[in-house]
């Protein structure tokens, strides 16, 4: 995408959760609102995939499946910055967000800053969810920040997060849009991915 670091930025953040919103929901709606007040004229969306329908990655075009799958494609093609947001099961990221990502087409994210951040009940699988989803980012070419966030239930009371999520959500995104930012005037970076088409 082409825009001057001057311009507003656009941030998409995806919740990959397949159950109604939860505490990660919580966490990430209040660290959206934050983030429009520190940064001003930025416009942001969050996707909770609990609560929008994407159908299953078959090879069909997303435009004739009649559900929210090509708005939501449109929406990460077009951000500016992405977090995706997952909790970990079986020690990896969610179906229903490796469904979403089946379906984008490699210059969906392709040079775009992103985020991840995962929630786990406990620190035993910190990894797992950051390896996996580093692997594939690096299939599209995306620019991932250096470090991710990572939350278990000792960041939430009764289910509101607390001072320590909120703080690291925050310098994720700042972090994602000060990427956006700085790379804007820039062109493709690198070679590019081995899946890009060749021309």
């Amino acid at each position: 995408m082409s825009i001057t670091s001057d311009a507003p930025r656009s941030l998409v953040i995806v919740i990959g959760s397949a159950t109604r919103p939860g505490r990660l929901h919580r966490a990430i709606e209040e660290a959206q609102a934050r983030a429009t007040t520190r940064h001003p004229g930025i416009t942001t969306r969050v996707i909770d995939l609990a609560t929008v329908r994407i159908a299953w990655a078959d090879g069909r075009p997303a435009d004739t499946l009649g559900d929210d799958t090509a708005d939501v494609l449109a929406a990460i093609a077009a951000a500016d910055a992405v977090v995706l947001t997952t909790p970990v099961y079986r020690g990896s990221l969610t179906g229903v967000l490796k469904n979403l990502i089946d379906h984008l087409p490699v210059e969906a994210l392709r040079d775009t800053p992103t985020g991840i951040a995962a929630m786990g009940a406990s620190d035993h699988h910190y990894l797992g969810v950051e390896r996996h989803l580093r692997d594939i980012l690096a299939f599209f070419g995306a620019v991932v920040a250096p470090t991710a966030v990572y939350l278990t239930s000792a960041d939430f009371t009764d289910g509101a997060p607390g001072p320590r999520a909120g703080e690291q959500l925050d310098a994720l995104i700042d972090t994602v849009l000060a990427l956006s930012a700085a790379l804007a005037d820039v062109g493709p970076l690198g070679p590019p991915p081995l899946t890009a088409p060749r021309t």
